[in-house]
């Protein structure tokens, strides 16, 4: 793995038996300082005693001069550093990895304060939709997976659903209406999920998840590298419309990396919703302020529809890994994709195959199989047709098994022979954010507003940004290039909700938390999950690598595989050898971000204890936090 990533200087954790008797937290931050070689004391009592004293000082400065240097880091001002940081945190305690580490910051809080993995995750993530309000938000919506430190395990699935009065044919002759604009927007589901997670597993009271946030919505916000781009790439349209303009141009110029935005009608409505509970969303004046506003400009969605709305709380739907309980959320998520491709190379023996060409190649391959099984997954209502069966069938060990028959380790094939059934949906967007707590509950939360900025309407009085999800339904009357047909299971129906690429997942080992993950990244959200979950548990990679060292993605059409740039060029070749097209994909151009956590079993002071990792993608900025 040395040959493939310059990352191995992350240290490793400790083995088994190893005491834990550092401090609580650690934070490596790249560039890691090599350490001397161990010096052997050959001297008098007294000597030792000295030699002893002086590296217990130099390693206590050490530490303390690295710890201001992070913090110094994580908190300036000043970013004229283009560099990404690349940052391990090893906790005792509990730990949160999302995309901004201001938002990681306050779900440590929470933990400190009391609060579990499930408050925690909800104030971190209207932390995020309050800071990158370009990704997610309560105006959007998304998946949840919670898993109880005494095995019990929800999904819950707050996605956007479509209005009472949305059909499949809403947007022929203007499919762009199903982007930008009131037509675009379904019925938000962010803050009734987060209401139904607080309701079964909430420990500290609601008002104090939404607190932080309001705080920096009303005191000001940083604008960091990542909101500052997007913001400029739609700098005209925001200056053109008044909504917008008094937020990120109060001067009359965009506001740029740097400054401080103020979102002050938007602290307002979350205080709202912290002294009323969830419900207040749903409600007038919120809601009458969401609905009138749409209905101005088009739109269809009503207070009846605000009002019925509900989060879904499921079983989630397991799988085995390697011994392993994969926990994940079932359709319209993108759960049993990560599954099959899972049960796809559980048996090509990718331990001993390694990171090789020829690894590389049998990754692909699974991601091209999955790619086509996704094609048959849709949200089931009432008129639909009934896919629950293959769907199912799509999740055995003995599907895989056919799956792995038909493939090649010298040659890739053209996308008919994976069978696809109908069209690809292309999914964009989103957040993702990971968090274990001591106790050993975990959180893994997908949320998006789907295009960057959602539909780009933000209601003047609420200040919230809403959706565009019913993009990611299916359009029927167009073939693809291919001629592969919109998917049945996938076309609008009153209160159904969209296809979606989200695959947040938890791991499970003899009983024990292991692993809570996900990604953000629209239609390469689920091969970045996937291929986490396979350098993790087959290639050995540290967690650090897991989350940083280039990618592969294939989504079988386009008929190419996208590899990050830094991927070594006998992998490239590898692939190119057996036939694939490939795609080298520059560090500019929108990628998937994994947020991940790991507990590792121990030993502490000579008990049996565990110690928390955090790690959160450098390709978006963020940075994990631990206690």
């Amino acid at each position: 793995m040395s040959s493939t990533t310059s990352l191995d200087r992350i240290p490793r954790p400790p083995n088994d038996t190893d005491d834990l008797e550092s401090a609580d937290v650690t934070t490596t931050l790249l560039p890691t300082p090599v350490s001397a070689d161990a010096q052997s004391i050959k001297s008098d009592k007294a000597a030792a005693k000295k030699r002893v004293s002086l590296i217990a000082c130099i390693t206590l400065m050490l530490v303390a001069l690295f710890t201001a240097l992070l913090f110094a880091w994580r908190h300036s001002r000043s970013h004229d550093e283009p560099t990404r940081h690349k940052v391990l945190v090893q906790a005792a305690h509990g730990a949160v990895a999302t995309e901004v580490d201001t938002c990681s910051d306050i779900g440590v809080q929470i933990l400190k304060d009391g609060g579990n993995a499930v408050d925690a995750a909800i104030a971190a993530g209207i932390c995020v939709g309050s800071i990158n309000m370009f990704s997610s938000g309560i105006g959007g919506g998304g998946f949840m997976m919670i898993r109880h430190q005494n095995g019990s395990a929800h999904n819950i699935n707050f996605r956007e659903a479509a209005p009472a009065l949305a059909h499949k044919w809403m947007y022929e002759g203007n499919p762009k209406a199903s982007q930008i604009g009131a037509l675009a927007v379904g019925v938000p589901g962010e803050v009734a999920g987060y209401g139904a997670a607080h309701a079964l597993y909430g420990k500290l009271p609601w008002n104090k998840l939404v607190e932080p946030s309001i705080k920096l919505a009303r005191e000001g916000i940083l604008i960091e590298r990542d909101l500052a781009s997007r913001l400029k790439l739609l700098e005209d349209d925001f200056l053109a419309d008044p909504a917008w303009r008094t937020v990120v141009a109060p001067n009359g110029t965009l506001l740029a990396e740097g400054d401080m935005m103020y979102r002050l009608n938007y602290s307002n409505t979350l205080e709202r919703i912290a002294s009323r509970g969830p419900s207040a969303f749903y409600e007038n004046p919120i809601a009458s302020h969401i609905v009138d506003f749409l209905a101005a400009r088009g739109g269809i969605l009503t207070l009846d529809d605000m009002a019925s709305y509900e989060a879904k709380v499921e079983e989630p739907i397991k799988g085995w890994y390697h011994g392993r309980e994969v926990l994940t959320c079932r359709a319209p998520c993108s759960g049993p994709v990560l599954l099959e491709a899972l049960n796809i190379v559980e048996g090509l023996d990718l331990k001993n195959v390694g990171y090789t060409p020829l690894g590389a190649h049998y990754l692909v391959e699974a991601m091209k199989w999955a790619s086509a099984g996704r094609t048959e997954l849709g949200d089931y209502v009432e008129g639909d047709p009934d896919n629950s069966p293959r769907i199912a069938e799509l999740l055995t060990k003995e599907w895989a098994a056919k799956a792995r028959a038909n493939i090649s380790s010298d040659e890739t094939y053209g996308w008919e022979h994976y069978g696809p059934k109908y069209d690809f949906i292309e999914n964009h967007g989103t957040t993702h954010l990971s968090v274990v707590d001591e106790d050993g509950m975990a959180a893994s939360i997908t949320s998006t507003v789907n295009l960057y900025f959602g539909s780009r309407l933000m209601e003047p009085t609420t200040g919230i940004i809403l959706n565009d999800q019913m993009d990611d339904f299916s359009q029927p009357g167009v073939s693809n290039a291919f001629n592969l047909t919109p998917s049945i299971y996938n076309f609008i129906r009153p209160f159904k909700r969209p296809l979606s690429s989200s695959a947040p997942a938890i791991i499970v080992h003899d009983g024990d938390f292991e692993l809570a993950l996900g990604s953000s990244g629209g239609s390469r959200i689920v091969t970045a999950v996937f291929e986490a979950i396979v350098r993790t548990y087959d290639w050995g990679f540290n967690l650090l690598d897991v989350v940083e060292a280039p990618r592969l993605h294939h989504q079988l059409l386009p008929a190419s595989v996208s590899v990050e740039s830094g991927v070594s060029e006998d992998i490239v070749n590898g692939l190119k050898e057996r036939g694939h097209e490939v795609d080298i994909f520059p560090a500019s151009r929108p990628r998937a971000e994994v947020q991940v956590v790991r507990r590792y079993k121990g030993r502490q002071k000579g008990k049996t204890t565990g110690w928390v990792e955090g790690v959160s993608d450098s390709r978006k900025g963020g940075v994990a936090a631990g206690y």
